[in-house]
């Protein structure tokens, strides 16, 4: 399990009254039928922050589907973009901690209040990282969201973990802060 997401399941007793298993529990009588219904319920009835009522949603929904495993599969075969992806995770998570790190299927999404970036391996040897900048000009290695569509505003390929650096960074960065 990535270890951000495990420190939040650790520390969910202590900062939300429940543990991820007795919120699960209460989240099966309820019976909502979409996302946000549940999210608000534990924000507004038991108080919680949107990053681990958001949390605790998605993970009761994938009981079956951990998110440890998600990642994993997404790897399989293209270990060695795996130290870009922990890097593009882990200076996300620097700039807050206010990040819901979010494994999906294909791809990773990072959320503040709205997603903001997406980590998707696309090829064995490349990992493309989909930023929201509104107002934001391609230019040079910042292209235009490619195969991400309308998810993200543009798209940065990277092949090896020292493309990751003070240009790529500030991108990031730059999303973080418009994503509130």
């Amino acid at each position: 399990m990535e270890k951000a997401l495990q420190t939040m399941i650790d520390n969910m007793p202590e900062k939300t009254g429940k543990s991820l298993k007795e919120w699960t529990a209460l989240l099966k009588t309820k019976g909502f039928e979409k996302h946000g219904q549940a999210v608000n319920f534990l924000k507004k009835e038991h108080g919680v922050t949107h990053g681990f009522a958001n949390t605790i949603v998605l993970l009761s929904k994938e009981e079956n589907d951990e998110p440890e495993d998600l990642v994993s599969e997404q790897y399989k075969g293209k270990e060695g973009l795996f130290p870009v992806y922990d890097k593009l995770l882990e200076t996300c998570q620097s700039f807050g901690d206010d990040i819901t790190v979010t494994p999906k299927k294909t791809s990773v999404s990072i959320i503040r209040k709205r997603q903001f970036a997406l980590i998707k391996p696309a090829t064995k040897s490349r990992i493309d990282l989909g930023l929201k900048l509104k107002d934001v000009a391609p230019q040079g290695r910042l292209g235009d969201s490619g195969p991400f569509g309308t998810m993200c505003t543009h798209r940065i390929q990277l092949t090896e973990l020292n493309e990751v650096d003070d240009e790529v960074i500030g991108w990031l960065k730059e999303a973080y802060e418009k994503s509130i």
